[in-house]
């Protein structure tokens, strides 16, 4: 049965999906309190930190440049080891340097994998099934979140937060992740041929609006909400993961029915 799913392509979505989800959780719910509580941020370096963040999000579309060298798979399980890293040396110095640093890290790991993992979902699921296992994907995506989260509550529920380890802890559990994926999965034909060239269509422009307005959107509440909760209203890190949890819960739950 297990070598059977190590055989088809959507196990490697799921990994990717976990794998991402692992660290990136980790790495957003904690940085705001890390950022106060350890290397005494304000607004001004919050918003240098994310907007560092934002380069490689520019910058993905260089994806295509890499994959004239680099198959999709191995440069998917590339960028989640860099994700896992970045995240992982996060907590090392509580200095803005060393966070702009890991952020942008980081962030080069989880932009290049959302750019492939959403390439290769697409050209790999049928027409029929892309729905479904998209919609599976993200009920894993918030499944995964909701589990990271409950623990790291019961965890400070009892115990101070110790950023360097559960960083560290999130960044090598991912890592892991796209280890195994490069030994234990085969590299999968494309039965696509991926195009090399950057293109845009007049018929997508509706689609390039609402991307462009939900971005704008996430990284305004995204990037300032939290961090005005931490900074002005002295949240402590158990309240921003208790905060940070229902939210994966309702995502678990609709997630699926949204996209039947």
């Amino acid at each position: 049965m297990l070598s059977k799913l190590l055989t088809e392509r959507k196990t490697l979505l799921y990994l990717l999906a976990i794998g991402n989800t692992i660290a990136f959780a980790t790495w957003q719910v904690m940085l705001n309190n890390f950022a106060v509580e350890h290397a005494a941020f304000t607004g001004e370096e919050i918003g240098i930190l994310q907007s560092l963040r934002e380069v490689p999000g520019f910058l993905a579309f260089t994806a295509i440049l890499v994959m004239i060298f680099i198959r999709q798979q191995t440069f998917a399980i590339l960028a989640l080891l860099t994700l896992g890293i970045g995240t992982a040396i996060t907590a090392f110095y509580p200095t803005a340097l060393w966070l702009y640093f890991a952020t942008v890290i980081m962030s080069i790991g989880f932009h290049y994998l959302e750019t492939l993992h959403n390439s290769l979902s697409l050209q790999w699921l049928s027409k029929d099934e892309a729905p479904k296992v998209l919609g599976k994907i993200l009920s894993v995506r918030a499944l995964c979140n909701f589990m990271i989260l409950g623990t790291l509550y019961i965890y400070l529920m009892f115990f101070a937060a110790n950023y360097k380890l559960i960083y560290m802890l999130a960044g090598f559990t991912a890592a892991a992740i796209g280890i195994f994926c490069w030994l234990a999965i085969p590299h999968f034909e494309d039965d696509v041929a991926q195009k090399k060239t950057l293109f845009l269509r007049k018929k997508y422009w509706l689609y390039y609006l609402l991307t462009f307005f939900a971005g704008a959107r996430r990284q305004i509440f995204v990037v300032f909400a939290g961090f005005l909760l931490v900074e002005k209203f002295d949240f402590p890190i158990e309240d921003v993961v208790m905060l940070t949890l229902v939210n994966a819960a309702l995502t678990f739950y609709l997630a699926p029915r949204l996209a039947v």
